[in-house]
Protein backbone atom coordinates (compact mmCIF):
# COMPACT_ATOMS: atom_id res chain seq x y z
CA UNK A 1 0.00 0.00 0.00
CA UNK A 2 1.22 3.37 -1.08
CA UNK A 3 2.38 6.14 1.94
CA UNK A 4 -0.05 9.23 1.76
CA UNK A 5 3.38 10.82 0.76
CA UNK A 6 3.73 8.08 -2.00
CA UNK A 7 0.05 9.07 -3.10
CA UNK A 8 0.86 12.88 -3.02
CA UNK A 9 3.40 12.35 -5.27
CA UNK A 10 1.21 10.28 -7.50
CA UNK A 11 -0.75 13.11 -8.08
CA UNK A 12 2.01 15.61 -9.25
CA UNK A 13 3.33 15.69 -12.52
CA UNK A 14 4.07 12.59 -14.24
CA UNK A 15 7.15 12.06 -16.95
CA UNK A 16 6.54 9.35 -19.58
CA UNK A 17 9.42 8.95 -22.06
CA UNK A 18 8.86 7.89 -25.31
CA UNK A 19 11.62 5.46 -26.85
CA UNK A 20 12.80 7.52 -29.22
CA UNK A 21 13.75 9.66 -25.54
CA UNK A 22 11.82 12.59 -25.59
CA UNK A 23 10.48 13.55 -21.72
CA UNK A 24 6.22 14.00 -21.95
CA UNK A 25 3.99 15.27 -20.10
CA UNK A 26 0.40 14.76 -20.93
CA UNK A 27 -3.06 16.74 -19.79
CA UNK A 28 -6.17 15.00 -20.71
CA UNK A 29 -9.18 17.38 -20.43
CA UNK A 30 -11.75 14.83 -19.41
CA UNK A 31 -13.92 13.69 -20.26
CA UNK A 32 -14.28 12.16 -24.11
CA UNK A 33 -17.47 13.79 -25.61
CA UNK A 34 -19.64 12.35 -28.63
CA UNK A 35 -18.46 14.26 -31.73
CA UNK A 36 -20.91 17.05 -32.89
CA UNK A 37 -20.15 16.43 -36.46
CA UNK A 38 -22.23 13.55 -36.96
CA UNK A 39 -19.42 11.14 -37.38
CA UNK A 40 -19.72 8.10 -35.25
CA UNK A 41 -16.13 9.23 -32.98
CA UNK A 42 -16.12 10.30 -29.27
CA UNK A 43 -13.20 13.18 -28.72
CA UNK A 44 -11.08 13.92 -25.40
CA UNK A 45 -8.99 17.29 -26.23
CA UNK A 46 -5.67 16.95 -24.91
CA UNK A 47 -1.82 18.52 -24.94
CA UNK A 48 1.19 16.79 -24.75
CA UNK A 49 4.15 18.74 -23.43
CA UNK A 50 8.04 18.18 -24.23
CA UNK A 51 9.70 18.70 -21.38
CA UNK A 52 13.38 20.25 -20.82
CA UNK A 53 11.89 22.74 -23.77
CA UNK A 54 10.93 26.49 -24.28
CA UNK A 55 7.49 25.46 -24.22
CA UNK A 56 7.41 23.11 -26.93
CA UNK A 57 4.10 21.33 -27.12
CA UNK A 58 1.64 19.95 -28.92
CA UNK A 59 -2.37 20.44 -28.85
CA UNK A 60 -4.30 17.39 -29.99
CA UNK A 61 -7.77 15.82 -30.42
CA UNK A 62 -7.67 12.25 -29.42
CA UNK A 63 -10.40 10.52 -31.91
CA UNK A 64 -11.47 7.44 -30.14
CA UNK A 65 -13.40 5.11 -33.21
CA UNK A 66 -16.89 3.15 -32.61
CA UNK A 67 -14.61 0.01 -33.27
CA UNK A 68 -12.68 0.83 -30.21
CA UNK A 69 -15.35 2.55 -28.26
CA UNK A 70 -17.58 -1.12 -28.13
CA UNK A 71 -14.54 -2.71 -26.70
CA UNK A 72 -14.08 -0.49 -23.54
CA UNK A 73 -15.39 -1.25 -20.10
CA UNK A 74 -16.21 2.74 -19.73
CA UNK A 75 -14.55 5.97 -21.04
CA UNK A 76 -13.70 6.65 -17.11
CA UNK A 77 -10.19 8.00 -17.16
CA UNK A 78 -9.26 4.87 -14.62
CA UNK A 79 -10.29 2.48 -17.59
CA UNK A 80 -9.21 4.57 -20.60
CA UNK A 81 -6.25 7.05 -19.50
CA UNK A 82 -3.48 4.19 -19.89
CA UNK A 83 -4.35 3.32 -23.42
CA UNK A 84 -4.80 6.98 -24.20
CA UNK A 85 -1.11 8.55 -22.80
CA UNK A 86 0.66 5.13 -24.38
CA UNK A 87 -0.79 5.80 -28.25
CA UNK A 88 0.31 9.56 -28.16
CA UNK A 89 3.71 8.17 -26.67
CA UNK A 90 3.55 6.19 -30.08
CA UNK A 91 2.60 8.36 -32.22
CA UNK A 92 5.42 10.65 -31.15
CA UNK A 93 7.51 7.95 -31.63
CA UNK A 94 6.29 6.83 -34.73
CA UNK A 95 7.20 11.06 -35.52
CA UNK A 96 3.50 12.00 -36.44
CA UNK A 97 3.31 14.66 -34.00
CA UNK A 98 4.63 18.17 -33.75
CA UNK A 99 6.23 20.32 -30.62
CA UNK A 100 5.35 24.06 -31.18
CA UNK A 101 5.46 26.67 -29.23
CA UNK A 102 1.94 27.12 -30.44
CA UNK A 103 -0.72 25.94 -33.17
CA UNK A 104 -3.88 24.48 -33.90
CA UNK A 105 -5.30 21.33 -32.45
CA UNK A 106 -4.62 18.30 -34.24
CA UNK A 107 -6.33 15.15 -34.69
CA UNK A 108 -5.32 11.77 -33.32
CA UNK A 109 -7.46 8.55 -34.18
CA UNK A 110 -7.25 6.22 -31.50
CA UNK A 111 -8.48 3.08 -33.38
CA UNK A 112 -8.12 -0.13 -33.57
CA UNK A 113 -4.27 0.47 -34.43
CA UNK A 114 -3.25 -0.46 -30.43
CA UNK A 115 -5.98 -2.91 -29.84
CA UNK A 116 -5.52 -6.56 -30.60
CA UNK A 117 -8.80 -8.08 -31.06
CA UNK A 118 -7.97 -11.54 -31.29
CA UNK A 119 -6.23 -11.18 -27.55
CA UNK A 120 -8.61 -8.83 -26.53
CA UNK A 121 -6.01 -6.16 -25.36
CA UNK A 122 -3.88 -3.11 -25.87
CA UNK A 123 -0.67 -3.51 -27.96
CA UNK A 124 1.67 -0.65 -28.24
CA UNK A 125 4.59 -3.04 -29.35
CA UNK A 126 7.16 -5.08 -27.83
CA UNK A 127 10.19 -3.55 -26.21
CA UNK A 128 13.18 -5.38 -26.00
CA UNK A 129 14.91 -5.83 -22.44
CA UNK A 130 17.58 -3.67 -23.62
CA UNK A 131 15.04 -1.05 -24.25
CA UNK A 132 12.89 -1.39 -20.92
CA UNK A 133 15.75 -0.46 -19.29
CA UNK A 134 16.75 2.30 -21.39
CA UNK A 135 13.64 3.48 -20.67
CA UNK A 136 13.36 2.83 -17.02
CA UNK A 137 16.86 4.75 -16.38
CA UNK A 138 15.23 8.08 -18.72
CA UNK A 139 12.03 7.92 -17.02
CA UNK A 140 13.91 7.92 -13.38
CA UNK A 141 16.13 11.03 -14.76
CA UNK A 142 13.67 12.82 -16.64
CA UNK A 143 11.15 12.80 -13.75
CA UNK A 144 13.53 13.51 -11.61
CA UNK A 145 14.48 16.42 -13.11
CA UNK A 146 11.44 17.79 -13.71
CA UNK A 147 9.36 17.25 -11.17
CA UNK A 148 11.68 15.59 -8.26
CA UNK A 149 11.65 11.98 -7.22
CA UNK A 150 10.72 9.47 -5.69
CA UNK A 151 9.80 7.75 -8.94
CA UNK A 152 7.23 4.67 -9.10
CA UNK A 153 8.52 2.43 -11.07
CA UNK A 154 5.41 -0.39 -10.69
CA UNK A 155 3.58 2.08 -13.09
CA UNK A 156 0.93 -0.17 -15.22
CA UNK A 157 0.65 2.86 -17.91
CA UNK A 158 4.22 1.98 -18.18
CA UNK A 159 4.08 -1.86 -18.07
CA UNK A 160 1.05 -1.39 -20.90
CA UNK A 161 3.24 0.41 -23.05
CA UNK A 162 6.06 -1.95 -23.27
CA UNK A 163 3.89 -5.15 -23.77
CA UNK A 164 5.26 -6.24 -20.02
CA UNK A 165 3.98 -6.18 -16.47
CA UNK A 166 4.77 -4.31 -13.31
CA UNK A 167 6.42 -6.68 -12.06
CA UNK A 168 9.23 -7.17 -14.42
CA UNK A 169 10.17 -3.23 -14.56
CA UNK A 170 10.74 -3.68 -10.75
CA UNK A 171 13.04 -6.45 -11.80
CA UNK A 172 14.69 -4.62 -14.37
CA UNK A 173 14.84 -1.33 -12.05
CA UNK A 174 16.53 -3.50 -9.66
CA UNK A 175 19.68 -4.42 -12.05
CA UNK A 176 20.18 -0.29 -12.04
CA UNK A 177 19.82 -0.66 -8.22
CA UNK A 178 22.87 -3.28 -8.66
CA UNK A 179 24.58 -0.67 -10.74
CA UNK A 180 24.59 1.69 -7.84
CA UNK A 181 22.28 3.69 -10.03
CA UNK A 182 18.87 3.33 -8.21
CA UNK A 183 17.76 3.35 -4.47
CA UNK A 184 14.88 1.33 -3.41
CA UNK A 185 11.60 1.73 -1.52
CA UNK A 186 8.86 -0.87 -2.30
CA UNK A 187 7.64 0.44 -5.53
CA UNK A 188 9.23 3.73 -6.02
CA UNK A 189 12.77 4.32 -6.73
CA UNK A 190 15.31 7.44 -6.09
CA UNK A 191 17.87 8.47 -8.84
CA UNK A 192 21.54 8.30 -7.07
CA UNK A 193 24.18 10.86 -8.19
CA UNK A 194 25.82 8.30 -10.75
CA UNK A 195 22.47 8.36 -12.77
CA UNK A 196 21.88 11.92 -12.76
CA UNK A 197 25.56 12.18 -14.01
CA UNK A 198 24.17 10.78 -17.08
CA UNK A 199 22.83 13.92 -18.03
CA UNK A 200 24.71 14.67 -21.04
CA UNK A 201 23.38 11.38 -22.62
CA UNK A 202 20.09 11.64 -21.69
CA UNK A 203 19.37 15.31 -23.15
CA UNK A 204 21.64 14.32 -26.13
CA UNK A 205 19.39 11.10 -26.68
CA UNK A 206 16.40 14.23 -26.38
CA UNK A 207 18.05 16.30 -28.75
CA UNK A 208 18.58 13.91 -32.04
CA UNK A 209 15.32 12.73 -31.41
CA UNK A 210 13.28 16.38 -31.11
CA UNK A 211 15.46 16.65 -34.65
CA UNK A 212 14.42 13.56 -36.47
CA UNK A 213 10.93 14.86 -35.44
CA UNK A 214 11.27 18.09 -36.44
CA UNK A 215 13.59 17.16 -39.79
CA UNK A 216 10.29 14.87 -40.52
CA UNK A 217 7.68 17.61 -40.43
CA UNK A 218 10.07 20.35 -42.02
CA UNK A 219 10.38 18.22 -45.49
CA UNK A 220 6.07 17.33 -45.15
CA UNK A 221 5.92 20.94 -45.08
CA UNK A 222 8.02 21.40 -48.35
Amino acid sequence: MNSPQQADKMKEKKVYVCLSGLPLSFHLEWPFRKSTSGADFWVLHADIGLENSEGLHAPVSVNLSATVYEVMTSLDPKDIEAPVINALRKEVDRRQIEFLKSGKRVPVQFSSRYYDFKRCKWVFGKATEESVALLVARKVYWQTKVAGGPVWIGDPTEALFLETSPTHLLEVAQKLRDQELLTFEGEWVSANASLMAQAEKFEADMRAALAELEEKHAFERG
